[in-house]
């Protein structure tokens, strides 16, 4: 069962999609946040596996949010949920170890999904706004903020691993790199936990930004 925490200012909302999540059967909601103090009280108590943040709250925001979430609780996936114009919110969500990037509006079977993906340890991301994550992923790559892996332990990915590293860096779901590799998305999955467990890194995000960084997602490693 996925205990699944849901943050949103809006009691309608927040009502609604508990409605929705608790009709599957491997789903439940564990509780329903009104603002990021609430969450992170509740998250606490209830170690939530996968949780719906909303981007745009009253007082601290779902970025500061996600943030202060993943260092109380850092086993819990964060899902951003967002609209059209918050791009620079999500991006901010992105840094702050976010697994997921959904429209608000999506169809229940793209949220049940995406929690399932999420829990899974991968990402979705809606693909209207997937194209600008990824040109701030390139941004963030070229500033100073970089992310650190010894080059000694570089030398222990296999080349079947870079490229599954390749393919992370350039936004692709689990589901595609299967098809892309000829791989099952099992097998995706556990080479993708390998792989963040040999370069120290905390997830498939930090994953992305490092193969940006050093030129693995153009292939030129």
């Amino acid at each position: 069962m996925i205990k699944v925490m849901i943050v949103d200012d809006q009691e309608l909302i927040r009502e609604s999609l508990k409605v929705i999540l608790n009709v599957s059967p491997d789903i439940k909601v564990v509780d329903a946040a009104a603002n990021v103090a609430e969450a992170l009280k509740s998250a606490v108590k209830y170690r939530p596996d996968v949780v719906l943040m909303d981007i745009r709250m009253p007082g601290m925001d779902g970025v500061e949010g996600t943030k202060l979430l993943k260092e109380r609780c850092p086993q819990a996936k964060v899902i951003v949920l967002t609209t059209f114009d918050d791009d620079e919110y999500v991006f901010g969500a992105v840094k702050n170890g976010a697994s997921g990037y959904l429209l608000k509006g999506s169809s229940v079977t793209e949220l049940s999904e995406a929690i399932r993906i999420a829990h899974n340890g991968g990402a979705m991301i809606h693909p209207n706004i997937a194209s600008k994550v990824l040109e701030q992923f390139s941004v963030m790559a070229k500033g100073p903020a970089r992310i650190q892996v010894d080059d000694r332990v570089q030398s222990d990915i296999s080349r079947s691993e870079w490229q599954i590293i390749r393919t992370v860096g350039s936004g692709m779901s689990n589901k595609e790199i299967a098809a892309e590799l000829c791989l099952s998305e099992g097998t995706v999955r556990n080479t993708i936990s390998s792989i963040l467990s040999k370069l120290g890194l905390r997830d498939r995000t930090q994953l992305a930004i490092w193969a940006v960084q050093t030129g693995a997602a153009d292939g030129v490693l």
